[in-house]
């Protein structure tokens, strides 16, 4: 299997797992390593958040169906954490969920005669992204236009 068909295989084995735990799957990173160990990175959260003994648990679920399937030949090593405070936003329905919070969002072209943009998520409207910069602006940046995203983490 290529790299795609096996992050495919995996990410199907993953989701009922996930489903069935009241778990969302953020997101799934295989690396497939030619020297050493690969490396399968899942990141999970779920309402309230995720503690130690859920990614302790869901890792064990995790490994004991992909050893059943057994889609991985190689040795490798499983990280199940949370994507944290500063997480990705890489969905609508991230923006959605994190209304209210602070984020630093880069676009893939120049947008106001700008790139970077640090502002507070008040809205998702139709297919853009209302933020309320530093300076009280309201900018509103289609989605289709950020390259990338992140929560900004606040003390």
């Amino acid at each position: 299997m290529d790299k795609d068909e096996i992050n495919s295989a995996i990410h199907n084995v993953i989701l009922p797992i996930a489903r069935a735990s009241g778990i969302e799957l953020i997101e799934m990173r295989y690396h497939r390593r030619r020297e050493g160990r690969s490396i399968l990175r899942i990141f999970i959260d779920k309402e309230g958040g995720v503690t130690i003994d859920d990614c302790e648990r869901f890792s064990r679920e995790v490994e004991a169906e992909l050893d059943v399937e057994d889609l991985i030949a190689e040795s490798y090593v499983l990280e199940v954490s949370s994507p944290g405070l500063d997480r990705s936003l890489r969905r609508i329905e991230d923006y959605m969920k994190n209304i209210g919070k602070l984020a630093n969002l880069t676009t893939s072209t120049p947008f106001k005669n700008m790139r970077f943009f640090i502002g507070r998520i008040t809205k998702v409207e139709g297919d853009s992204i209302i933020l309320i910069l530093e300076n009280g602006e309201e900018l509103s940046i289609p989605f289709m236009q950020i390259s990338k995203a992140n929560l900004r983490i606040e003390l």
